[in-house]
């Protein structure tokens, strides 16, 4: 079960369980759209994986299984991102 992690491990924006912008990758390292998209150029600092929308959990079964409350530390290096994203950046993420 997806943890829903409540906030964007790049810039710490928080991102509610029913947050439309919030990007994961296979990981459930989380990143908000614009963090994922722009600052890391589609590719997870942690495992290279690429991101997609984090689906919604509803309502109903957010009183049975609620989301994480942990948030993780917003802390990416871009100059070591940038090194990282050098090995993937011509590399489709199906072929990663």
């Amino acid at each position: 079960m997806l943890e829903l992690r409540p906030s964007c491990e790049g810039c710490g924006k928080s991102l509610p369980p029913n947050a439309t912008d919030a990007l994961i990758c296979s990981f459930e390292c989380t990143f908000c759209e614009v963090c994922a998209l722009t600052k890391l150029r589609n590719v997870c600092p942690n495992c290279g994986g690429n991101f997609q929308h984090r689906p919604i959990r509803p309502a109903a079964m957010l009183a049975k299984y609620p989301a994480a409350a942990k948030r993780h530390p917003a802390d990416v290096d871009e100059t070591s991102h940038s090194a990282f994203f050098a090995r993937y950046r011509d590399t489709p993420p199906s072929q990663r």
